[in-house]
């Protein structure tokens, strides 16, 4: 089985989940087909240039161990701004990450693998992303990370790029749909 096939199964059964929540009045925890929301696409662009405007409140203040949330939300809000301009409302990390590498794959959008995999759950042991480096610093004891300071241009660099690709995105007149091949299993 290929990626795009292998991803393609997970998604429908994530879609068909949620919708079988809905309909047994279950708040669904995947992700659910709603209507493309520009506007809500905009908003979560502006959450993420807002979290990168914490950062340096954050490191100005010495707060270090603050800023990795802030960079992974930044990049998260913009898997959800794009997830918005295709009409998907979203309840979790994992498919969120998992939806965006799809239609990148698919070549349904331009946005870096790099940015995907920033926000993408793993579970081995020794995969790491900024979903890691943002539990650690936030649960670790330490509120000046060493690590953070030696990070922090390449990061913020990151995460602006991404919000770039992401503004190109959601603010392309060209619409957005939903692959159907993600949504045969579903009846609407």
């Amino acid at each position: 089985m290929t990626k795009s096939e292998e991803l393609a199964k997970k998604l429908r059964e994530c879609f068909k989940k949620a919708v079988e929540d809905e309909r047994n009045g279950i708040k669904h925890k995947g992700l659910l087909v709603t209507r493309p929301n520009d506007a809500d696409a905009k908003e979560y662009i502006n959450k993420a240039k807002e979290s990168l405007d914490f950062c340096a409140f954050y490191r100005q203040r010495g707060t270090d161990y603050k800023i990795p949330e802030e960079w992974f939300y930044a990049l998260y809000y913009c898997g959800l701004a794009i997830l918005s301009k295709f009409g998907i409302e979203t309840r979790s990390q994992r498919y969120t990450a998992l939806f965006l590498q799809y239609v990148q794959l698919k070549g349904y959008i331009d946005y870096d693998s790099e940015f995907i995999e920033s926000i993408l759950v793993h579970t081995k042991k020794g995969e790491s992303s900024e979903v890691d480096e943002r539990e650690e610093a936030r649960y670790g004891p330490h509120i000046k990370i060493e690590k953070v300071s030696l990070r922090y241009d390449a990061m913020m660099d990151l995460c602006n790029r991404a919000i770039e690709q992401c503004q190109q995105i959601v603010y392309s007149t060209k619409p957005l749909n939903i692959p159907k091949e993600l949504l045969d299993a579903i009846k609407l």
